[in-house]
This record gives C-alpha cells, sequence and structure tokens, in this order.
C-alpha cells in the first residue's frame, strides 16, 4: 500500500523564502519519486507547486477541496482543478477541509504557510501523525520548531530539514514507524 503525504503550505507565498516555487516542486517530485501519493488542499501556492510536479513525476495527486462542488470550487473559491488526478469536494470550507485533509494522510509536510497550515500542523500533532518541516521556507514552517519547545505534551515525531529529498525520506522512515508500531497497515 502507498503512504499518502499531504503537503500543507502558503496559498499566497509572498512571505515565504524567495526560492519557495522552487523548494515545492521538488517536494511533490520526491514524495512522487518515493513511491507515495499526494494530498493537499486543492489550493493554490505551494501545494499547487507540489501538485504540479508530482503530476509531471507520474504521481497521483488527490485534491481536498473546501467546496461542495466544482462549480463553487472554481467560482467561489477561485481554486484550481488542473493538477488533481481525484477531487474530494468536502462542503466543509477551510476549517472542515483541513481536519480531512490532515486525517487522510499517512504523513503531513509543512512548508512555509500562515494561520491555515499552523491549522493543519496542530490537527496532525493533536492526532499524531509524523510531521515533516521544511525549513528555511518560511513563515509558519520556521515558526513550529519554536512553538513546540514550549511545554507540551509529546505527540507523534516531528523531523526537519532544509532539503525536500531528506524531508521527505525522514518523513517517510517516520511513517513506517508509525505504521509499524500502531499496527496500522
Amino acid at each position: 500500500m502507498k503512504y499518502k503525504i499531504a503537503v500543507s503550505g502558503a496559498a499566497e507565498v509572498g512571505h515565504c523564502s524567495k526560492n519557495i516555487e522552487k523548494l515545492s516542486r521538488e517536494v511533490g517530485r520526491e514524495i512522487v519519486r518515493q513511491g507515495c501519493i499526494l494530498l493537499t488542499g486543492a489550493t493554490t501556492g505551494c501545494p499547487y507547486y507540489a501538485a504540479q510536479s508530482g503530476n509531471k513525476a507520474g504521481g497521483i495527486s488527490i485534491g481536498f477541496s473546501p467546496a461542495v462542488s466544482e462549480k463553487e470550487h472554481k467560482k467561489v473559491y477561485k481554486l484550481p482543478t488542473d493538477e488533481f488526478d481525484v477531487m474530494i469536494y468536502t462542503g466543509f470550507d477551510y476549517a472542515g477541509r483541513n481536519l480531512l485533509l490532515t486525517r487522510a494522510a499517512d504523513g503531513v509536510i509543512i512548508i512555509c504557510g500562515r494561520m491555515g497550515t499552523l491549522n493543519e500542523f496542530t490537527i496532525a500533532y493533536e492526532d499524531r501523525r509524523p510531521i515533516g518541516v521544511l525549513l528555511g521556507s518560511g513563515g509558519t514552517a520556521d515558526l513550529i520548531q519554536t512553538i513546540t519547545r514550549r511545554p507540551h505534551k509529546k505527540r507523534g515525531a516531528i523531523v526537519y530539514d532544509t532539503d525536500p529529498k531528506k524531508l521527505v525520506q525522514k518523513l517517510i522512515k517516520e511513517i513506517r514507524k508509525d505504521k509499524n508500531h500502531k499496527g496500522r497497515k
């Protein structure tokens, strides 16, 4: 069975690192190269760049839309559909979409981001999903180490790297450990 890795990140990338498009594309491509399925929130920016490169690498890309239909996804939310092999229209706006996306994933990668990315991180964290954080990408991703240093209950594994390939490899290792430990196959 292939692992499902969600890419969570900034839909608007103006506050991210200057090479954010390249980094996001490398993450998407590496997820596919490692034999995994790419999940995103069917949005623009970092997740979209990852989906584009994942598709070009011959992978499967599944989008979780906040909308109830394709029409609403395009007209109301103004989000893309062209890079997704499968689109799941949740009808639960962004907060509900984030929950479903994160819970459908075996692991989550955080690239840059703002509040929505932080929401997806906290869902994954509370659910004890393995998380990979792309350091140096800006935004939320660069704050997570500081946030998790504060007193808190230890949850699932969090791995960090500045290199997309190494980050995906580290995350897959943690997903394997998580599945073997919990007996989830």
